[in-house]
């Protein structure tokens, strides 16, 4: 297991996984450079539907490498680690894009289906559209938490041929052990502050869905819902081909298959992320040569806040993109 490449340490006034992801979701400074523009595009998915992709406007050389963030449950370009590495990528040169997954750019989608932790169908769909797009470029893309196990999902299914598409990929904070991860949100202070949040952008979005599609699922049933399990058992796992949550749970996970893996990898998850138990992370024995882990001791959940300036304050978030990014780059 490998802890050099992101030898991170906490700020001392930052104590605890839920300090360390509050804190950078909420206060953070997420650029040291001017705030990031986006150029929208609208691509239109085999099945009918829409997503929406958001471009970096900063220049980039023609030949330049192409960074692809894929954003974790509920997220956007908006997010604050997707503004951080689009920092990273002006301050390197590189291209950079954030696909929004189905019903994440603002905009309800129209196929009575919306996205979910194993979509590896999805991400190898977007990346091949990059990669015809911007032939040019070589690839590597990024995904957090939930876009980091979708991701990784991708790599392991696609075997050797993932090459052909990306140079490498890496996954932040991804819980590669969905029930680890599922009931760990759902217990404590876990579920009075993370659960109550996604579930308050997810239901509405889940209601506005069975208006567009009547009989979808039972609305009383899913009000009822009060964590994350309720939810999908009564709307993620049916939508997208599962049983019910438990199957969901399990033939989505990264984790049992990262030993397919065939091209370049990185796991970054911190020990303390209140989301993901260490217990529930892979070991080296578990994932082949292909795959790097760094599981520093601190961070939180896509935290990794860092003191800034003489009194350590306000904070930034760019050491993470940093460290995840010029990995990436090492494959091009």
């Amino acid at each position: 297991m490998s802890h050099e490449g992101f030898s991170y340490a906490a700020p001392w006034w930052l104590p605890g996984g839920n300090a360390q992801t509050l804190w950078a979701a909420l206060a953070s400074r997420r650029h040291f450079g001017p705030s990031p523009t986006w150029t929208r595009q609208r691509w239109n998915t085999p099945d009918d539907d829409f997503i929406d992709v958001d471009q970096a406007r900063h220049a980039s050389a023609s030949k330049a490498p192409l960074l692809v963030l894929f954003h974790g449950l509920e997220g956007s370009s908006a997010s604050q680690y997707a503004v951080a590495f689009a920092d990273f990528a002006a301050a390197n040169g590189l291209a950079f894009a954030v696909p929004h997954f189905r019903g994440c750019s603002g905009e309800l989608n129209r196929a009575p289906r919306a996205y979910h932790s194993g979509d590896f169908e999805e991400i190898d769909w977007i990346l091949r559209r990059f990669a015809l797009e911007h032939p040019g470029r070589a690839l590597i893309a990024a995904g957090v938490s939930l876009g980091g196990n979708a991701l990784m999902r991708w790599a392991a299914e696609m075997g050797e041929s993932a090459s052909q598409r990306v140079r490498a990929v890496a996954a932040i904070c991804s819980p590669l052990d969905l029930a680890a991860g599922g009931h760990a949100i759902g217990q404590g202070f876990n579920r009075l502050v993370y659960t109550r949040m996604f579930l308050a952008s997810m239901v509405p979005k889940a209601l506005k869905k069975l208006e567009q599609h009547p009989g979808l699922f039972d609305r009383e049933a899913l009000l009822a819902a009060r964590n994350l399990y309720e939810f999908d058992n009564l709307f993620t796992a049916p939508l997208h081909g599962f049983r019910d949550t438990p199957d969901y749970w399990s033939r989505a996970s990264a984790k049992p298959v990262l030993h397919q893996i065939r091209v370049p990898a990185l796991a970054l998850n911190a020990l303390n992320d209140p989301f993901v138990p260490a217990s529930s992370l892979p070991t080296p024995q578990q994932v082949g040569r292909h795959v790097t882990l760094w599981q520093p001791g601190q961070g939180g959940h896509v935290g990794f806040p860092v003191s800034h300036g003489a009194v350590g304050l306000p904070g930034h978030v760019r050491a993470m993109p940093d460290a995840v990014g010029h990995w990436l780059l090492q494959h091009i």
